[in-house]
């Protein structure tokens, strides 16, 4: 039987935005995200902040009823306090909006084992909300600003990735990507294998233990070259919603 494309769930930016005869707080997201989902043979559904609203945590339960995978995407850093940390005077300013709308995601997408991929924040997120922590600014860490070299421009550099990981499966033993971020998981959760790496030691990537497909990465495969992931990712999201068709079926 056929299911037709699997829909993705992406989370967005809630950004004072810009466009036509408007300036307002917009809900918004790089074409980029869309596009990767669109090439790898999925249907992009964008998931704003609804942390505002009512329970977050139905709310959350409500939306991922109506996909088959998530991706949480890049943006501003997640607050400090999430993990009982002082803020560092290069973070940036409080999303609580956003930060409790996508804790309240991972926790109702790695309940129901839906394929989860965390894109820069996304990865940060995946982290905290597992019991993780942060590094606040990477460059007082490693001594220099490689990982976000120039301002508003994505820089390159290779991850290490381990062998036998299923990282390391779907795009070999190194990876060139793209970079732009300023913080990084510090402490993982036993639940969280960290298996990407810099050469300064940075985790770039990582994989939930307990679950089928739960990958957090620290680069932008929108970007560049991440088709392989996306295909997989997106591979795996048709698996799971093939499998949770067919139980339905086999149920009545």
């Amino acid at each position: 039987m056929s299911y037709g494309l699997p829909r993705i769930g992406l989370t967005t930016y809630r950004e004072r935005a810009v466009f036509g005869v408007w300036d307002e707080t917009t809900d918004l997201l790089p074409a980029t995200y869309a596009d990767s989902i669109h090439i790898a043979r999925g249907v992009p559904m964008l998931l704003p902040p609804a942390a505002a609203f009512g329970d977050v945590h139905a709310s959350a339960a409500a939306a991922l009823d109506g996909v088959h995978g998530l991706v949480l995407t890049g943006g501003a850093d997640v607050d400090p306090g999430r993990y009982d940390a002082k803020r560092d005077r290069h973070t940036g300013s409080e999303r609580p909006d956003r930060d409790s709308w996508e804790i309240a995601l991972v926790a109702a997408a790695l309940r129901r084992d839906l394929p989860l991929l965390g894109v820069c924040r996304g990865m940060q997120v995946l982290a905290v909300a597992l019991g993780g922590t942060l590094t606040q600014h990477l460059p007082d860490l490693v001594g220099n600003s490689s990982h976000r070299p120039i301002v508003g421009t994505h820089g390159r550099h290779a991850v290490r990735l381990a062998d036998g990981s299923r990282i390391a499966g779907i795009l070999g033993s190194v990876a060139d990507v793209a970079t732009y971020h300023h913080q990084s998981v510090d402490q993982l959760p036993d639940t969280v294998m960290a298996n990407g790496w810099t050469d300064d030691g940075t985790v770039e990537a990582f994989e939930v233990c307990d679950a089928t497909w739960a990958i957090g990465v620290q680069w932008h495969p929108e970007v560049h070259d991440g088709a392989a992931l996306f295909n997989a990712f997106v591979d795996a999201s048709a698996s799971w919603r093939d499998a949770q068709s067919s139980h339905a079926v086999v149920t009545r």
